[in-house]
């Protein structure tokens, strides 16, 4: 049965529930005050209705008379919209605002817009209503949170894949927003991006219907993740010319800010100029502590250590020194953890042992800050066996991912050279998978499989590890280094 108010203060505090504990006393009374004036106007149909027009001169009373009457029939249709509703089926994306439906996800949207207006509980609840008539204006489902025309800005991003998109979560399950400047480098993606007012348009309702995926994938309750956090990279963006995408950028964080209060835990800036540390130090005076506190700033060699701090290494993508990759087929949330090691500086070896042969090892290696020489080898257990280099010595700049085919008991040694004095944070992850050989090996006795023309083939044909692992069986004399393949 569904809980109802019929006026009385203390039977909607007692059908809303009692407010959040970790909330001070007067915001616990601004948040029950939201709650009785958001109970009105649902339940009397002037949610979503305008504000009646302001008249600032008496000496347009003509005017007044003259428009009553259309302002009374629009007054009119508008109640009748209103009256359709079902104050029940009032819901901003998809929590109920009803707060005598006590659902646990409507204080989480009610302290977002009072969080935006310093806990001033009639401030946000006009705030909450210009939202709400934003949606309706824009063309979002209130109920879903979906764009009802969004065709073109569909298509926009298929065309602008790389400019903003969602990936992974950080260390409090916050989804992770990325907005790369750089891919507007090209010309014509600038052009179909910001080059005209109404591509402008679409481009702001495409960011919006982004805005909206993220939500989606929160947690909109007590407890659970409810805010993004917001990586925005300017590499390349202090470039001229770009007039028209700085107004886009203005436009789309002017909505955003109007209508999606208190969704972003933190903004990462990336690859920040002198000119943003000095704008920032600047204005920061002028900003509250709180807002101030959402603002972090990175240059281009603190990239990787600055979204460490926030990010798991699983969860970064490999263009900022991070261990993702898209659509990885190798690793998933289960069998993705990075292991760590402090490297200081000098020579340290990550040993894989490899107890069970017939088995396909993939790695991840990523190094923080770089500056460092990286190399790969097979060590069989059996001493009368061969060495393998896989990859010789050379620097690394890079994440590196590779495999290796182990037909023998052995270990995989990737060996990490810090050719500085600086300590370097080295992350790495393996998995073995069971591979059956591509190829059957041949009696070693047979005269063609010492023919150069032969081992030219194989390596024409094979990847490089199953061709190494195939010359292991051949008549090689002593001493023979296996290498380069």
């Amino acid at each position: 049965m569904e809980p109802t108010f019929d006026g009385d203060d203390d039977d909607l505090e007692e059908a809303a529930g009692d407010p959040p504990e970790d909330l001070k006393p007067s915001e616990k009374k601004a948040l029950i005050d939201l709650r009785e004036m958001l109970e009105e106007v649902i339940l009397s149909g002037d949610l979503i209705k305008p504000p009646p027009p302001r008249h600032h001169h008496e000496g347009r009373h003509r005017t007044r008379v003259a428009t009553e009457g259309k302002e009374e029939e629009q007054s009119k249709e508008e109640k009748g919209e209103e009256e359709v509703l079902d104050p029940g089926g009032v819901s901003l994306w998809g929590i109920p605002l009803l707060p005598s439906k006590k659902h646990e996800g409507t204080d989480v949207i009610l302290l977002k817009f009072l969080r935006a207006q310093e806990f001033k509980a009639a401030e946000a609840l006009e705030m909450l209503r210009r939202t709400l008539r934003w949606r309706r204006e824009f063309g979002l489902d209130c109920a879903k949170g979906v764009c009802e025309n969004d065709e073109e800005a569909a298509a926009l991003a298929e065309h602008l894949r790389g400019a903003a998109y969602i990936a992974g979560r950080d260390r409090d399950g916050n989804p992770v927003c990325y907005n790369v400047y750089g891919v507007f480098k090209d010309r014509e993606v600038y052009r179909r991006a910001v080059g005209s007012a109404e591509r402008r348009q679409r481009l702001l309702r495409w960011r919006v219907r982004l805005m909206e995926q993220g939500i989606e994938q929160m947690s909109l309750h007590s407890g659970g993740s409810a805010t993004l956090l917001h990586i925005i990279d300017f590499k390349d963006m202090l470039r001229p010319g770009l007039k028209e995408l700085r107004t886009a950028t203005r436009e789309v964080v002017a909505v955003l800010q109007d209508n999606y209060p208190e969704f972003v835990a933190k903004n990462i800036f990336l690859n920040v100029s002198f000119r943003y540390y000095a704008y920032h130090a600047l204005f920061s005076p002028f900003i509250t502590p709180r807002t101030r506190s959402k603002f972090i700033f990175a240059r281009s060699s603190k990239v990787t250590e600055t979204l460490l701090k926030f990010i798991s290494a699983e969860n970064i993508p490999v263009q900022y020194g991070g261990l993702r990759r898209e659509n990885d087929e190798e690793f998933s949330e289960d069998n993705g953890i990075a292991s760590e090691i402090t490297l200081k500086g000098g020579t340290s070896s990550i040993e894989i042992p490899i107890v069970e042969p017939g088995v396909t090892v993939v790695w991840d290696v990523t190094v923080v800050g770089w500056e460092v020489d990286y190399k790969e080898e097979f060590i069989p257990d059996d001493e009368g066996s061969y060495k393998i280099l896989i990859q010789k010595e050379r620097n690394l700049e890079e994440c590196v991912r590779n495999s290796f085919y182990i037909s023998e008991p052995g270990k995989l040694v990737l060996t990490i050279t810090n050719k500085t004095y600086k300590k370097k944070r080295v992350l790495y992850r393996s998995k073995s998978k069971p591979t059956i050989p591509l190829y059957t090996l041949p009696d070693p006795l047979h005269p063609t499989v010492q023919s150069p023309s032969v081992v030219k083939q194989l390596h024409e044909t094979y990847c490089a590890q199953h061709a190494l692992e195939f010359l292991k069986f051949t008549l090689f004399p002593p001493g023979y280094c296996i290498q380069d393949c």
